[in-house]
């Protein structure tokens, strides 16, 4: 997989890329992450990527011509499976989402900045709109990092133990069940004796009433799909 994000502040971009689960996927050549400086394909001397609105009103608005120049000097090179654009108004990720994404081969996705990107931007180039939940941030780039990482810790060879990424939080529409590792007594609290018998059946039925009762107390919505 392929993942190019275009921003106009690459530099918050460069460590979540750069530790951990992500850094050794793009070792591994599993996947490509590729930041691309809208101010490289700005219009004029002064890399202008921002403009007053139309209207009038508070904040910049970015340009559609240095966007329109960077989409279509990428989408010259390869074709992508989506042009993901970061927004609060898009569709809010989940894991359904990021189940599906990760089956694609290249995608762009396009962070937001100041008041957003002009309208036409949206109209002509942009496949998906995506959201991480209902707030707003300074720019899209902590939301297309965000985005990145729900994809890629679920292409196969990602993760060294390739079932963990299965058994997450919401990829049944339950909560994960709680977990323990050592020491089997700790200042008196100790982990339930049914994770210790070694009973695979016994075990993973624990683990399902576990997870139903977490989910119908923190997220009763999960259970109304």
């Amino acid at each position: 997989m392929r993942i190019d994000i275009i921003t106009c502040l690459p530099k918050l971009l460069e460590s979540p890329f750069s530790h951990s689960i992500l850094q050794r996927a793009q070792d591994k050549g599993i996947v490509e992450v590729v930041v691309h400086d809208l101010r490289g394909y700005a219009v004029n001397k002064k890399k202008q990527l921002d403009d007053y609105a139309y209207g009038g009103g508070a904040g910049m608005v970015m340009m559609i011509e240095p966007i329109d120049n960077c989409i279509s000097t990428l989408k010259a090179e390869r074709d992508y499976d989506e042009v993901i654009y970061m927004t609060p108004d898009g569709e809010t990720l989940n894991q359904q989402i990021a189940n599906e994404l990760s089956l694609k081969g290249n995608i762009m996705i396009l962070c937001g900045h100041y008041k957003g990107v002009d309208e036409r931007v949206r109209e002509r180039f942009i496949t998906r709109e995506i959201s991480i939940g209902d707030y707003v941030l300074s720019g899209g780039e902590l939301g297309a990092a965000v985005l990145s990482d729900a994809i890629i810790r679920l292409i196969p060879g990602v993760l060294s133990d390739e079932t963990s990424a299965l058994t997450d939080s919401f990829q049944d529409n339950l909560l994960a069940p709680p977990v323990y590792t050592r020491p089997a007594e700790y200042k008196g609290m100790t982990v339930p004796e049914v994770l210790l018998s070694g009973h695979e059946k016994k075990i993973e039925e624990w683990r399902f009433k576990q997870s139903l009762a977490r989910t119908k107390k923190r997220r009763p919505d999960l259970l109304d799909d």
